[in-house]
């Protein structure tokens, strides 16, 4: 399965259905820790410029299966942990990621791929020092969703399971298949449960707490200049900036 952390960094993961408010307090930990002098880097999911014409082209085309979504995003995965995640760890930095593994073996297995295979491909990855499972009621995540868009994409409501012809029910009942995935997999991999129903403010005082009794004493790489740490990807087309605004 995944392997030990034994880099002189700290990897930091946060994970949830849409609408769970993740993405909010990743932000809010990256400013604060930032602030506290340390030298942090921001991933997320499905950004690896290498592949992301690729992923569009064939979401544009609706060429997906479910087994070749699966690869591109590990492939979109595997570019980024080798070029900037895998290396800023081993440097001493504390690496923040806005979705993980976890989100693949989630949404993967919530399509029908073999669990086993699926985690199996992300072997090469670590164990999070912390991984935040951001839980809410599925309804509120969908009002949360439905009402701040005004729609949906075809993969992200699950279209191409065919759920339903209704893309607000598909997307619904996709986020509930997905939604149990995680749920089972808070015994396997010891996430960390944060209740996204709370206010932000209680979730990121929460969520620091944590952070603080996990980080102790240890010292990663100085950042004195409190500046954020930029990767750039020689290797793709457009160089893409890989740290938070």
């Amino acid at each position: 399965m995944l392997r030990p952390n034994t880099t002189k960094g700290k990897l930091i993961v946060v994970e949830g259905i849409d609408g769970s408010g993740k993405s909010t307090q990743i932000d809010l930990l990256y400013k604060w820790l930032q602030s506290q002098g340390y030298s942090v880097f921001f991933s997320e999911w499905n950004s690896s410029p290498l592949v992301k014409s690729t992923t569009k082209q064939a979401k544009k085309d609706r060429s997906f299966t479910p087994t070749t979504f699966s690869i591109l995003h590990c492939t979109d995965f595997a570019d980024r942990w080798e070029n900037s995640i895998y290396p800023l760890l081993k440097a001493g930095v504390i690496v923040l990621a806005d979705r993980y593994v976890y989100t693949a073996f989630a949404r993967d297995v919530a399509r029908g791929v073999d669990p086993d295979w699926v985690r199996n491909m992300y072997s090469f990855a670590i164990v999070p020092d912390v991984a935040f499972y951001f839980r809410v009621p599925l309804d509120i995540a969908v009002e949360r969703i439905t009402s701040a868009r005004t729609s949906l994409k075809y993969y992200e409501a699950g279209m191409d399971m065919k759920l339903s012809d209704n893309i607000n029910e598909s997307f619904r009942l996709f986020q509930s298949h997905i939604l149990a995935e995680y749920d089972r997999m808070v015994d396997e991999f010891g996430l960390t449960l944060i209740d996204g129903t709370l206010p932000v403010k209680t979730q990121q005082k929460n969520v620091r707490m944590i952070v603080k009794k996990m980080l102790g004493n240890w010292q990663g790489l100085e950042n004195p200049n409190k500046s954020p740490i930029i990767m750039e990807n020689p290797l793709a087309p457009n160089k893409t900036k890989g740290s938070k605004k």
